[in-house]
């Protein structure tokens, strides 16, 4: 195999290749319906009362095409071993920090892991460090259940997303991570509480009405999450940006520095 050329400054470590990428646009489209379905059912349609049902299909789905990124950047010379194990580790320490806050008052301090695994190695690996750190930190603190591949789509995107931005280095990618983890906290709670909206009772103004317009039903569930989840979502946002505001480039230069001496590239 030929050796890779090492990425310019600033560059992704482990740059997605064409067979990641199609795997990744084919989870996003799966969770982008999950999320979304509930603006465009039919007038009048019957829905179940929770995700009890559909969740193990989600897992079905979702597990196999995570596998399948690492496979496809393995068998492209993307990732290795040493990669993997990265990868691994960085998933374990993200599992362990969602164990000391569990989601507390909204607060995700498992996001920094995933913000700067993104960053650093790119957004294949960040996609599924995300997946996977919330999904070991579920099994850690009990917390599986219907919610869970819900929380992996959000949390896979958010170190998606952070391995997208620009290519800045110093004050500017710190700032830049800051000003992202803010939105990757107000976004990630927005897109959860879409899983169990549509099927509880609210008062008329946030209750989901099915085959309503779209601008209705997002009308409601606007209010809806600025009126019961912002309050969380806001604490998660500005525990993020503070944190990478105060060990952010310290991180970076660390998580660079190791996997080059590794030579991942």
């Amino acid at each position: 195999m030929t050796a890779a050329v090492p990425p310019s400054d600033g560059e992704p470590l482990i740059r997605l290749s064409g067979r990641s990428a199609v795997v990744l646009a084919a989870v996003s489209l799966i969770g982008l319906v999950a999320y979304s379905w509930p603006f465009f059912v039919d007038p009048g349609a019957a829905l179940d009362t929770s995700h009890s049902g559909d969740a193990p299909w989600f897992f079905v789905v979702l597990l196999p095409l995570l596998a399948a990124v690492v496979v496809a950047e393995l068998s492209s010379g993307g990732m290795d071993a040493k990669a993997v194990a990265m990868l691994g580790m960085l998933a374990a320490v993200g599992a362990a920090l969602r164990a000391l806050g569990p989601g507390a008052a909204g607060l995700e301090p498992s996001f920094i892991v995933i913000l700067l695994g993104g960053r650093v190695f790119g957004r294949g690996f960040g996609f599924v460090l995300g997946a996977l750190t919330i999904f070991a930190g579920g099994i850690v603190t009990g917390g599986v259940g219907p919610w869970l591949p819900f929380q992996m789509f959000a949390a896979g995107w958010v170190g998606l997303f952070a391995g997208m931005l620009p290519r800045w280095r110093g004050r500017a990618e710190v700032a830049a991570l800051a000003a992202y983890g803010v939105v990757a906290g107000l976004a990630y709670g927005a897109l959860l509480n879409l899983w169990f909206w549509p099927f509880a009772a609210y008062s008329p103004e946030v209750t989901y009405v099915a085959g309503d317009a779209f601008g209705a039903n997002l009308h409601r569930y606007l209010v809806f999450w600025a009126t019961t989840s912002l309050g969380w979502d806001v604490p998660r946002g500005v525990l993020t940006a503070t944190t990478l505001v105060l060990v952010g480039r310290p991180v970076l230069g660390a998580l660079r520095r190791t996997a080059r001496r590794a030579n991942f590239t």
